[in-house]
């Protein structure tokens, strides 16, 4: 399903530079071609591209010998990489990274969701295990690893994990969605539809949470509230193909055969698995 999390580069990827050791380090950066400094470029100030983040921290880091800030340049040039979608080099980077500055838990978090954009999920768990020792209070690093969990079909440990993310930061609703939808394949529909309403509280204009609550509503067989959830989605996203197939899937089930099929294959032309991810959920 459409998880927030995994939208661009996951919750914590972080891209801030300590700009006061930057400056005490390295020598005054040019300006490039986009009026950024390299120092803001690495930053990634104003939305730069990830072409220009590169860019940026590789000509700071010839000049920078502090560790720490060694380790800032290559965690954001890694950022840089993954917004690429170039994993194996944001890799190398956090490793580097790392190396330069082993207490920095951004680094650890980061390469585990660069090990999750590859599918490698134990290893990605283990570098949010590390970045969570050295933080305990790292909401992302339990945001990133609640969801590398639902990836591997473990609900229970993601759902506790959200449990923690959402005590450190309650007022992300992308967070309340998320366990929501944990805790409607876990079974446990009342807690999950109070989460699906306080994330439409926080964020109403968002599809998801609705989107998310109608799987709750088709999981109790309650088939006007999932339409109606569905509908509100659709009427922010008019192309959602969760959306479309829950509210087909429903109105089938309620006898309405030719709406049901026509919302089926729009849902079908959208994303063509998304038949098979229903029927994962017990939906068929």
């Amino acid at each position: 399903m459409r998880h927030v999390i995994s939208r661009a580069i996951g919750y914590g990827v972080a891209t801030i530079l300590t700009l006061t050791l930057l400056i005490a380090s390295v020598a005054a950066a040019p300006t490039d071609d986009s009026g950024l400094t390299d120092v803001d470029s690495c930053n990634g100030k104003n939305g730069a591209s990830p072409d220009l983040q590169i860019q940026g921290c590789t000509a700071l880091l010839n000049s920078a010998d502090n560790p720490k800030v060694l380790a800032l340049i290559y965690n954001n040039r890694g950022n840089g990489y993954i917004g690429k979608e170039q994993y194996d080099l944001a890799i190398k980077d956090y490793d580097e990274a790392i190396k330069s500055d082993p207490s920095d838990a951004r680094a650890f978090n980061n390469r585990g969701v660069a090990y999750q954009k590859k599918d490698e999920y134990d290893r990605a768990i283990e570098d949010f295990d590390a970045a969570i020792k050295i933080n305990p209070n790292y909401a992302d690093a339990f945001a990133n690893r609640a969801e590398t969990y639902q990836k591997k079909g473990d609900y229970q440990s993601a759902s506790k994990d959200f449990d923690e993310a959402i005590r450190l930061r309650p007022t992300l609703s992308a967070l309340w969605n998320e366990r929501c939808w944990t805790r409607t394949l876990v079974g446990e529909m009342p807690a999950a539809l109070d989460d699906c309403n306080a994330a439409i509280r926080l964020m109403p204009n968002d599809p998801a949470p609705f989107d998310s609550r109608g799987l709750t509503y088709l999981k109790m067989n309650e088939w006007d509230s999932a339409i109606a959830d569905y509908n509100a989605a659709l009427k922010i996203d008019s192309k959602l193909a969760t959306a479309l197939y829950g509210r087909g899937f429903a109105e089938i089930k309620k006898g309405n055969s030719a709406s049901g099929n026509a919302d089926i294959a729009a849902a079908k032309s959208a994303d063509p698995n998304i038949a098979e991810e229903f029927s994962r959920y017990g939906l068929k």
